[in-house]
């Protein structure tokens, strides 16, 4: 974890108890299945006591909502920071490519992970929950960037719901293949596909 220079020592020492606590839950998740884990055991893992894992999280479920959360948040952050006259299709592709990027680079750590959460119907439910909050997020950003009222105007819900179908199907299609593919190369693939229809707006 990189501390930022904006948060307190408390703060800072309250974000490392919940890195630790999150990296152990996400790793035995990954590794023995959703229902193969106990709280027990992340707190064993992580070094901490039970009662400081449920000040942080109500659930083992709930760690991973908030990696879905946080995930979100960055793709957010990444289209809101795209240069203004950038195409549709380059920025959405660039935002999806965020969580993506840090899949590939961690395979070994984010393929058990990714096929988890499709794989586990609880999780699967959590994960589309989220979908689609965070397609609210960047169509009201993709309505800002392009001067579109997005209670009036239809592309900027499309849009964002085109590209977080790309971004499913890239994790489906990587959770499945026996090599482990690189999600790039597939996103950038899918977005080869409907990059014309985000590119014409109106």
């Amino acid at each position: 974890m990189t501390s930022r220079p904006d948060l307190s020592l408390a703060q800072r020492k309250r974000q490392l108890v919940a890195d630790e606590l999150t990296e152990a839950a996400l790793q035995l998740l990954a590794l023995r299945g959703f229902d193969g884990v106990t709280v027990d055991e992340i707190v064993a893992a992580a070094g901490v006591s039970k009662r400081t894992f449920f000040r942080y999280f109500a659930s083992k479920e709930d760690v991973v909502v908030q990696f879905l959360a946080d995930m979100g948040t960055d793709m957010c952050a990444e289209l809101a920071s795209r240069p203004a006259g950038e195409p549709p299709s380059t920025a959405l592709l660039r935002t999806v490519l965020v969580p993506l990027t840090t899949c590939g680079t961690h395979s070994e750590k984010a393929l058990p992970l990714v096929r988890l959460i499709l794989r586990t119907p609880a999780l699967h439910a959590r994960f589309l929950e989220r979908q689609a909050q965070w397609r609210e997020g960047l169509s009201t950003e993709l309505a800002r960037r392009l001067g579109l009222d997005p209670a009036a105007d239809l592309y900027p819900h499309l849009a964002a719901g085109m590209a977080l179908t790309a971004f499913d199907t890239v994790l489906w299609r990587w959770s499945e293949s026996e090599a482990g593919d690189d999600p790039t190369e597939l996103a950038e693939r899918a977005f080869a596909v409907i990059g014309t229809s985000l590119d014409t707006v109106g």
